[in-house]
């Protein structure tokens, strides 16, 4: 599964600046990666992870703005349509494991 969280936050006075720059660091201290400004994507084992993340989410988010959460699953995800520019490959963002036994 991905999540993928959209947020649209005030940033006019120095003290909402302060609120967006500490859910953006919350996004990525939690393991979200940047696909676009303001739009961060996290892979998750299975959709009650992705329930807890999300509840997690709810638990820290913003007082004022607008912060979406979409639930896709890893087939969805891979069918995504780059019309212009394409994918950063930098980031591992794949669901494999590796298993040493």
């Amino acid at each position: 599964m991905r999540l993928i969280v959209m947020f649209d936050l005030p940033i006019q006075t120095e003290n909402e600046r302060r609120v967006y720059r500490n859910f953006r660091k919350f996004l990525i201290k939690s393991g979200f990666f940047m696909m676009q400004e303001s739009v961060y994507c996290k892979l998750a084992q299975n959709s009650t992870s992705a329930d807890a993340v999300i509840n997690n989410l709810q638990k820290n988010r913003p007082k004022a703005g607008l912060v979406q959460v979409l639930k896709i699953t890893e087939k969805q995800y891979q069918k995504m349509v780059y019309i212009t520019g394409e994918s950063n490959n930098d980031v591992i963002d794949t669901d494999e494991r590796l298993v040493i036994l």
